[in-house]
């Protein structure tokens, strides 16, 4: 084999750990939040702050197996274990944290069926993502959001159809219940642009040192 031949599959090579090298950052496993794992409530509660690493703003959660909540979306929402999240109040919520993937949630309308939810993305407060879904109390409904890089999402939820009970209280019911939220954390990042030079010439050097050694023995 030549000189150059060598030299050419020392560089692919040297080429290829670096684009290897600069994938790690990039590989992140997927979470489930269940919601199941909070501390045990008998009526409803705030999900604190750091729950999943995250911020969370106007989301509470509930158990859907209670006897008040049978035939309801808290209910008939849950997909794993007992416990369900919401918007309180029926209210816009909020989760946050620094850059992660939404990769899919379970919603179920609580109240009002033909309820609308609105999900977005956000990214230094500029909105990447938009998604509508319309959801019924009857049973949740996957939705596969694939937000990727964004740091905030906003939840809105109105419309539907109101049941007479509610529509004697005066209440709006447009609350919806929240079940197995999926996404990706950004455990590490990806090299910044300045240190690709640096890596490069690394690759090269044990290039040129592996090349040097053939050279070397066939002398």
């Amino acid at each position: 084999m030549s000189i150059s031949t060598v030299a050419k599959k020392l560089s692919t090579a040297a080429i290829a750990a670096t684009v290897i090298l600069l994938g790690i950052g990039a590989v992140a496993q997927a979470t489930v939040l269940t919601f199941d794992d909070l501390a045990p409530v008998s009526n409803f509660d705030q999900i604190p702050n750091g729950y999943g690493g995250f911020n969370w703003d106007n989301f509470s959660y509930t158990n859907g197996s209670s006897p008040g909540d049978t035939g309801t979306g808290y209910g008939n929402g849950r997909v794993s274990g007992d416990y369900v999240a919401f918007n309180a109040f029926g209210d816009p919520a909020l989760v946050s944290d620094s850059i992660f993937d939404f990769n899919s949630a379970y919603l179920t309308a609580a109240w009002n069926d033909g309820l609308s939810v609105t999900v977005e993305g956000l990214k230094s407060g500029a909105t990447l993502y938009s998604k509508t879904v319309v959801v019924d109390t009857t049973q949740p409904t996957l939705v596969n959001f694939d937000y990727f890089g964004v740091d905030q999402l906003r939840f809105r939820s109105f419309g539907g159809v109101q049941p007479d009970y509610l529509v004697e209280t005066g209440s709006r019911g447009t609350q919806f219940a929240l079940d197995n939220f999926t996404f990706n954390e950004k455990a590490t990042s990806v090299p910044e642009p300045t240190l690709l030079p640096a890596l490069l010439s690394i690759a090269t050097l044990s290039a040129g040192s592996a090349l040097r050694r053939k050279q070397l023995k066939q002398s």
